[in-house]
């Protein structure tokens, strides 16, 4: 059987004119019927090109106020016939329906009239109706009519038809109806999200899927969804990695929390920071981050909360590293980084981050709203005899910005706003404190009046015999232990001062 189609006649009735011109002239030169409504029946004529108004095939104009137009068994039935059906080719005669072998439609901008802050009313009005019924309808008979459902389509379906000499294979028409119905379930679910307001149901669409080179490791598949391009503008380097955009959203999720301080840089590795400081200038910060764990750094992604600056390009420079992102950058600064041809450079821009964060589990998926408590002063509670001190109070704050995305079970140590070690991804808190002693000590840390986070609270005293030995003398973790009082009296006997913020920062 042929499956191959040519196009005798077409319905166009679209939104958004651009890249339109060159498939109506295409469809002229092949003497192709048009049918069409409104804006677009004056945009063809104005092209000079015959078009048959909507409303002499239905013999009704369009009404209330636009809202119907093409909704009529002799424009569906000219999209739903089915040509090998000899039933639906009798009922065709026999209610004289034309044939409409090509639908080019899209649909109001529904999204960009929610996202432009425009009123209910407005919104309400951008619900397409007959557009979105044209589309399933072509989509749906596929075998027999072609359907171009989206503005994005328009030069894959002028090289159809120019390749085809104005006809269509199956193949084609089926990928094009793919597409179409893309369009629709996407724009059903924006509209579900703009009136849900259940959380125990999820719709997402995400429409800009990008391939990467593989996943976690080679031998797995990966792909990103979402806007890259919005967040960030790419300056230099090779393509992201699906690693690489793990650790860049780790990066940028643990620096929102210091985006108002002075200069500070991070270094992470594996989602976890090995090295974070406070400075005066972005050359220190830099290097009080690198002294945190100069061998873990190697390979690192690095991010500023201000501009690098030509000074703290020429040090980042001696380092290997993936990913260097920060909100700004001299000019010298790029030129220096950009002497390493793979090193990924990355201009943060401000957007706003998604509320929620989905990951899939078992047969389905968990999902939550972000943590997004940033612990304070006003949050601290201080349980023992001794006070932490105004220094200590900074420190503590700090480490616990630190804690809160490091991986659990994590302790941190910090001391003068400089991370000195942590634990990570421990099976318990004690082993998470002394790797972090370990770690310290090997890079020549000196833990004496260093303070120490945790990210949930103590069972017993040992982690605080531990860190009293090793140098801490403040800590701050949430509290919340039925033995809360055993840490409590230690540090009392031994004059630590610790101080419960009452929120957990669990990051598994």
């Amino acid at each position: 059987m042929n499956t191959t189609k040519t196009i005798q006649s077409a319905l166009i009735s679209v939104f958004d004119k651009d890249g339109l011109e060159p498939i109506v002239r295409k469809l002229h030169a092949h003497n192709v019927t048009i049918y069409s409504t409104g804006g677009t029946e004056d945009f063809i004529k104005n092209l000079g090109i015959p078009v048959v108004p909507v409303e002499d095939v239905t013999s009704y104009p369009s009404i209330l106020g636009g809202r119907v137009k093409t909704l009529h068994p002799k424009i569906f039935g000219g999209i739903l016939n089915r040509q090998d059906h000899e039933g639906d080719v009798q009922q065709m005669q026999e209610y004289e329906i034309p044939q409409i072998d090509l639908v080019i439609v899209d649909l109001y901008p529904f999204e960009k009239t929610v996202a432009s802050g425009a009123n209910e009313a407005d919104i309400i009005e951008k619900i397409d109706i007959g557009g979105i019924s044209l589309i399933r309808a072509a989509a749906k008979n596929f075998k027999d009519t072609v359907i171009v459902a989206s503005v994005n389509e328009y030069a894959l379906f002028l090289d159809m038809i120019t390749n085809g000499n104005g006809a269509t294979t199956l193949e084609e028409r089926r990928l094009l109806a793919t597409k179409a119905f893309h369009v629709s379930s996407h724009y059903d679910g924006a509209i579900f999200n703009y009136f849900n307001t259940d959380e125990t149901v999820y719709k997402a669409s995400v429409d800009n899927g990008q391939v990467l080179r593989y996943g976690e490791n080679p031998h797995q598949k990966g792909y990103f969804f979402g806007d890259f391009d919005a967040m960030f503008t790419k300056v230099h380097g090779k393509e992201l990695s699906y690693n690489n955009l793990l650790d860049v959203d780790a990066a940028v999720n643990l620096m929102n929390e210091f985006k108002n301080d002075d200069p500070t840089f991070a270094i992470l590795k594996h989602n976890n920071a090995c090295g974070l400081a406070t400075r005066k200038t972005m050359k220190e910060a830099y290097l009080d981050a690198l002294a945190g764990d100069p061998t873990s750094a190697f390979g690192g992604v690095l991010i500023a909360n201000g501009k690098i600056d030509e000074a703290a390009a020429e040090e980042i420079n001696k380092l290997f590293c993936e990913v260097v992102i920060a909100p700004a950058y001299d000019e010298k600064a790029i030129a220096i980084l950009e002497e390493k041809k793979n090193r990924i450079i990355l201009i943060q821009n401000d957007v706003e981050l998604p509320t929620k964060q989905v990951r899939t589990c078992l047969n389905g998926m968990l999902i939550q709203d972000k943590d997004n408590i940033t612990d304070n002063k006003e949050l601290l509670k201080t349980v023992t005899i001794t006070a932490p001190t105004t220094k200590e109070i900074e420190d503590l704050l700090f480490a616990s910005k630190i804690c809160k995305h490091t991986k659990s079970n994590t302790i941190v140590f910090a001391k003068n706003k400089q991370l000195c070690a942590s634990g990570t991804g421990q099976t318990s808190r004690v082993d998470a404190l002394r790797q972090a002693v370990e770690k310290a000590n090997s890079f020549h840390f000196d833990l004496n009046g260093a303070v120490m986070a945790s990210d949930a609270f103590f069972p017993f005293p040992d982690c605080v015999e531990l860190a009293k030995n090793a140098g801490i003398t403040a800590v701050i973790q949430p509290g919340g232990s039925i033995k809360d009082e055993l840490s409590i009296n230690y540090c009392n006997e031994n004059k630590v001062a610790m101080v419960f913020t009452g929120v957990r920062h669990f990051k598994h």
